[in-house]
């Protein structure tokens, strides 16, 4: 039976290309703007629930546009119920696979009905989910990309004085000898009592991790080295994981708590980040942090720090937030930083508000 209460009106999508304050270099590829597909579940009780994804490249806004408009018609109707929300539309997309920018959609509605459910009872979306809003533990993200030695250092310098005790740098260069002097380099410039992590973005052979994995263990002074090679390869990870003294994090690609669930069972990895829109939303985050507290193993979070302060803040292992601000120029209200925890909002539903002047500024 459908709550006439609080049900699906119809589902908004609008893609934005929205400007990044600080462009970022990988050893695979470039980012310099935030494609996002922003999503509006309005309701028959005029409450909307708020939700963005994050397209990686202009060219997959249009198709993950049409995946979430044909699941809002799919969904019209419906009560704002989440896992019920899930449920059908795993049905519908059963033939298909529940895989890539299928469950990237699905996702981005998950979260935008669990911030409208959240909003109709008056409560945070932490307390929904049987927490209480807190400061989380975030590490400054935005930048420390490929680069050269000089502006590396001054860029490193700038992350920590907007109000963060760890940062994280990409390494990946053609030569090795060239990594370890990035990092020799950023370590310098941030002090020994700043935490520092390094993100390989799957640039590396397996074996290649190796090597290169030794010398940053002998090096020392990072805190995990995360994807040295190619995210589902779990076994190679693995090997990679038994080698090293460093913790190997994994998990931004970790598509559904299925997939999380294989890549622990291989031992592939010491630290896990599930990505919100890559894990399945709020639901398949929490399927996510219970698999993580039954191995044992530290969870953080993968971008989107708006909703991922809620989510840390139930998560038995929380570890570590990553802060970036790719969305700040939508949105009213940026998360507040404050001695390098993100303070989880304490109003109804996740606090996303869209500025809608500069939603039409950036529409795609």
């Amino acid at each position: 039976m459908k709550d006439s209460k609080l049900s699906v009106r119809r589902l908004r999508v609008r893609p934005v290309a929205v400007p990044m304050r600080l462009p970022l270099q990988t050893s695979t590829g470039a980012v310099s703007i935030a494609p996002l597909v922003l999503l509006d579940l309005e309701t028959t009780a005029g409450i909307t629930g708020r939700a963005y994804l994050f397209a990686i490249g202009r060219p997959h806004l249009k198709p993950i546009v049409a995946l979430c408009e044909a699941m809002g018609e799919m969904i019209a109707g419906d009560a704002v119920a989440p896992f019920e929300i899930e449920k059908k539309l795993r049905q519908k997309f059963t033939l298909l696979g529940v895989h890539n920018i299928v469950l990237i959609a699905m996702a981005g509605i998950d979260m935008a009905a669990w911030d409208a459910y959240a909003q109709s009872v008056g409560q945070p979306l932490v307390k929904v989910l049987g927490g209480t809003p807190r400061p989380v533990r975030a590490y400054n993200s935005k930048g420390l990309g490929i680069m050269p030695l000089k502006p590396l250092a001054k860029e490193a310098e700038a992350l920590v004085k907007e109000g963060f005790s760890a940062v994280k740098l990409r390494l990946g260069r053609p030569n090795a000898k060239d990594d370890l002097a990035a990092l020799r380099t950023v370590k310098k410039a941030i002090g020994p009592d700043v935490t520092l992590m390094c993100d390989f973005n799957q640039g590396l052979t397996a074996n290649d991790a190796i090597l290169r994995g030794r010398m940053l263990d002998e090096e020392g002074g990072l805190h995990w080295i995360e994807e040295p090679t190619r995210a589902d390869d779990f076994e190679g990870n693995a090997r990679i994981a038994a080698e090293l003294a460093t913790p190997v994090q994994l998990g931004e690609n970790f598509m559904g708590p299925e997939q999380m669930a294989r890549a622990l069972a291989a031992g592939a990895c010491d630290y896990v980040m599930p990505d919100a829109q890559r894990i399945g939303g709020v639901t398949g985050w929490m399927r996510a942090a219970a698999l993580a507290q039954a191995a044992g193993l530290e969870m953080s979070s993968h971008l989107f720090p708006e909703i991922s302060c809620h989510l840390l803040a139930v998560t038995p292992t929380c570890h570590w937030l990553e802060f970036v601000d790719w969305a700040v120029p939508i949105l009213e209200e940026p998360v507040v930083i404050e001695d390098s925890h993100v303070i989880t909002p304490s109003g109804p539903g996740v606090g996303l508000r869209w500025d809608e002047k500069a939603v039409r500024r950036f529409s795609a």
